[in-house]
């Protein structure tokens, strides 16, 4: 079903489905540029039983949708992998703490209540395109980074970063040298939280594991290369959106109306993404935010690569990323999975709306001029950088953050057409 020149990327798919990792994984499927080895559906948007179902529910519904149009077989290659898909089960809470859903949000199932809405979505069996297994979903990523080529797989984080911690606690040795690159959805540097003032959702379920991995006090043996480490934070993800009208106008014109006359796959996204505009409403906002879309979007553009001397984000047109300097707070009452950064070294962090060139030119009349900061400093001494690395003798390498996409319009327009076959038109 796909080009047999492509390269295709292998990709781990970590996923706590909810909405938008649902859409995420129907654009997956629709990707060629991808090859969807694994789906480990873990905690956090919804229980993982609720997870482990919604991705079924995606399958049989793709399966519905080509019986009845076997034309648009070709917008799902993954869908046909000659070695089918695992599906698996990950972590179900934390490595630490109390779990936290996010169905406030997603509703307990995920989806917004489609069982009781929608009863034609239920699951009937297991959909014959997936691969069934009694490994734990940990178990999965590890077998299957021994089984390929050394620094060939991509794990994409959706969710909390729990599955890549416990992977790296069974065999950091293995994780380290094999996997190619790691693409995760997570933390909120330079703007507001969404589950909290100051934290992401993602880093906020679990930020335990968010810091195991991106800190400089890693408590792994071989700690995980972070020039293969590429975060997408709310700051660049949430400027991404589908608007609702944009949908109905584009993809459903009976959207919210139950249009039995749409196509499967429009049905189940219309389905839940009812729920979620009835949520954004009371946000007083007329659209969905697409932050895992645009992590699968980055998976594409940014395959493994195999010299750790240098990222090569920045050479691909329309994307850009910078290295962050930050941790994780795990246990404050009002900061948990805020991500703390280091404005002492960061000369990127700068607050939203700052106009850098007046901070500047304050700067530059204190003692202080070969800072950047965001206001002017305290007259209090402040050690370097390099001081400050020389004495608690941590190597700070900072992470890789994209910062610049080819742009929400670009993305809505792939989006459009792969996951509902349909080219974008104006509003």
């Amino acid at each position: 079903m796909t080009d047999s020149n492509l390269k295709r990327t292998p990709v781990i798919f970590d996923t706590d489905p909810g909405v938008d990792d649902i859409i995420a994984l129907l654009f997956a499927l629709a990707s060629p540029e991808l090859d969807v080895l694994a789906i480990i559906v873990s905690y956090g948007n919804t229980d993982v039983d609720s997870a482990y179902s919604n991705v079924l529910k995606t399958y049989q519904v793709i399966q519905r949708h080509l019986d009845l149009y076997p034309e648009d077989a070709v917008r799902y290659p993954n869908f046909f992998n000659v070695i089918k898909t695992i599906v698996c089960r990950g972590s179900e809470g934390p490595l630490q703490g109390a779990l936290h859903s996010a169905s406030y949000f997603h509703g307990r199932d995920g989806l917004g209540g489609i069982n009781r809405r929608h009863p034609e979505f239920d699951v009937t069996g297991n959909p014959e395109q997936l691969q069934y297994v009694d490994e734990s979903g940990i178990d999965v990523a590890l077998r299957l980074l021994r089984e390929h080529e050394a620094r060939s797989i991509t794990h994409i984080a959706l969710g909390p970063l729990t599955n890549l911690a416990r992977m790296m606690q069974k065999d950091s040795a293995l994780v380290s040298a094999k996997m190619g690159r790691v693409i995760c959805m997570g933390g909120a540097l330079d703007v507001p939280g969404n589950t909290s003032p100051v934290a992401e959702f993602n880093f906020f379920a679990d930020p335990f594991a968010a810091r195991d991995i991106l800190s400089s006090k890693t408590p792994y043996d071989f700690p995980f290369p972070l020039e293969r480490f590429l975060l997408l934070p709310l700051d660049i993800t949430t400027p991404h959106q589908l608007p609702f009208s944009l949908y109905q106008e584009n993809v459903d014109s009976g959207f919210e109306s139950s249009n039995a006359s749409a196509k499967p796959v429009t049905q189940f996204t219309s389905s839940f993404l009812t729920h979620t505009r009835h949520v954004m409403n009371q946000y007083e906002s007329d659209a969905m935010e697409l932050h895992d879309i645009v992590a699968v979007w980055c998976a594409i553009f940014f395959p493994p690569f195999s010299d750790d001397s240098y990222m090569d984000t920045n050479n691909v047109p329309g994307w850009k990323a910078i290295k962050r300097h930050f941790d994780i707070e795990c246990t404050g009452d009002l900061t948990r999975g805020m991500v703390v950064v280091e404005r002492r070294k960061d000369k990127t962090a700068y607050a939203p709306g700052a106009n850098r060139a007046k901070v500047q030119a304050q700067l530059e009349k204190t003692n202080f001029s070969d800072l950047e900061s965001v206001a002017l400093p305290a007259q209090v001494e402040v050690q370097s950088a390099a001081q400050m690395d020389k004495d608690t003798g941590n190597k700070y390498h900072g992470i890789w953050c994209v910062t610049e996409t080819p742009g929400p319009e670009a993305l809505l327009e792939i989006l459009l057409e792969r996951v509902w076959g349909v080219h974008k038109q104006a509003v």
